[in-house]
């Protein structure tokens, strides 16, 4: 096993803590602003009505005592004037009658749950995650549709999103809507591509067009709850399959809903675990294992053995390729193959790299990516040697791999460097970034470089 040599008493280990504090502090302050959704203004509204909010519908639909994995909480953040908190919907993983499933949360104290581009997107990334992991997905409606001032960069995302919803669909992935709201236009396909849908009695509507629109279309005049109301939707269209009272009674039976799908894990996974046991290191000293100044480098073994079962890992080819780090470990039980950034990608490392994730495959091991890297090495000599060959090599591997895998950009991802260690283009199922990381094509430094130096050599061919 790997021993630290990290020195918890050290002053740059109080002054890492220091700064990654202030991130993390950063990041929860913004985490806790949109979590807020439209504030009390919008929330004093809802409950006007008699209905729960957003969030209190999320935490009634899941298991008491269970974890939620939010997705994208971030997603729109300074965009749109602020006016869009969490992208106007709250999406994430939890368990509903001891299920593991994508939950879609439309907020409709912020703009009425509009749409906006960035919905769309962060929609479209959690269908991906619950398609690849095929997880029943749950949406709770209530939406007043495209906000039109975007409607030019909605319509073909929006378009996808039911495609996927088909999809998943065909292939026994369950979308089961609970709507509690209006369901608009286009988002009236929302509950129409469900396989379960629930109304709610007196305050669901679905319509594909509104009164207003249907009377400067066809002159007809006519009201919400005729138009597309719960009670017509159950006794007349068929669109409702169940009725529910209120808010909590479309909770209580999408519950049910989700109890009887009998979905259950392959036995084949769930042989593959152990045990779970807790890092022989305290995991709180993760936030002094990153340098304070993105230019020291650290080992990135030190974050390793905060984070594996028992910190047993067993490093593939540790005297070879030392810049890059690979190994098997246990993560809460479950095998995985890890690789992470000691350095600069050369030849050694990157053909270690293509390797391991091969043997990974064959023994059917996820993999986890530990990103920290500002590329791979140039230079005559390294290019002499095939480093575009080699490193090519280990994008084909990561790009071809078929076992399950996962980033995580602990530092700087960079160029070519972010593609071989499995960067959003090489769609892993999760990325996660912490407060620290940065994502580019070169560092800013390092721009500033080159731009200045072809500028210069522009300037002498031009006299």
């Amino acid at each position: 096993m790997f021993q630290s040599t990290l020195n918890t008493r050290s002053e740059e280990y109080q002054a890492n803590i220091a700064a990654m504090q202030t991130l993390v502090e950063q990041l929860e302050e913004r985490q806790a602003q949109v979590s807020a959704g439209g504030g009390e203004k919008g929330a004093a509204k809802m409950r006007g009505r008699g209905k729960l909010l957003p969030r209190e519908r999320l935490e009634l639909l899941l298991d008491p005592g269970t974890p939620f994995l939010e997705l994208s909480p971030l997603a729109a953040w300074g965009m749109y004037n602020d006016e869009s908190p969490c992208a106007s919907n709250i999406i994430g993983i939890g368990i509903v009658s001891g299920v593991e499933c994508m939950v879609f949360v439309n907020d409709p104290t912020v703009k009425g749950g509009a749409v906006y581009p960035m919905t769309l997107q962060k929609t479209l990334r959690a269908q991906t995650i619950a398609r690849e992991n095929r997880l029943p997905c749950i949406s709770l409606v209530e939406s007043a549709g495209a906000n039109l001032l975007f409607q030019d960069e909605i319509f073909i995302l929006g378009g996808k999103s039911f495609a996927n919803q088909a999809q998943m669909s065909s292939m026994g992935i369950p979308q089961i809507s609970l709507v509690f709201g209006s369901s608009t236009a286009g988002g009236a396909y929302v509950p129409g591509m469900s396989d379960y849908t629930v109304f709610v009695r007196g305050k669901a509507y679905a319509y594909l067009g509104g009164p207003p629109l249907v009377k400067m279309a066809t002159g007809e005049e006519t009201d919400d709850e005729t138009l597309g109301g719960a009670e017509m939707h159950a006794q007349v269209s068929g669109l409702a399959d169940y009725l529910a009272e209120d808010d909590r009674d479309a909770i209580r039976i999408g519950r049910k809903i989700v109890a009887q799908l009998n979905r259950q894990k392959p036995a084949v996974c769930l042989n593959r675990r152990q045990t779970p046991r807790d890092p022989a290191y305290d995991v709180e000293e993760l936030l002094g294992v990153i340098p304070a100044d993105p230019k020291i480098p650290f080992d990135i073994r030190e974050i390793i053995i905060r984070l594996v079962d028992g910190s047993d890992f067993f490093e593939f080819k540790p005297e070879y390729g030392p810049t890059l780090v690979c190994g098997h470990a246990h993560l809460n039980g479950w095998p995985v193959g890890i690789l992470g950034n000691n350095g600069i990608l050369f030849s050694e490392s990157a053909n270690k790299a293509a390797q391991f994730i091969q043997l990974c495959n064959q023994s059917r091991t996820p993999l986890i990516y530990l990103q920290n890297i500002t590329g791979f090495m140039v230079g005559t000599k390294y290019e002499r040697q095939g480093i575009i060959k080699h490193g090519s090599q280990m994008i084909n591997a990561v790009a071809t791999s078929t076992v399950p895998q996962f980033s995580v950009i602990v530092g700087g991802s960079y160029g070519a460097g972010n593609y071989a260690m499995c960067g959003r283009a090489y769609d892993p199922r999760f990325l996660w970034t912490w407060p620290n990381s940065r994502v580019a094509v070169m560092g800013g430094e390092q721009a500033a470089g080159v731009l200045a130096i072809v500028q210069e050599q522009r300037a002498k061919r031009m006299g």
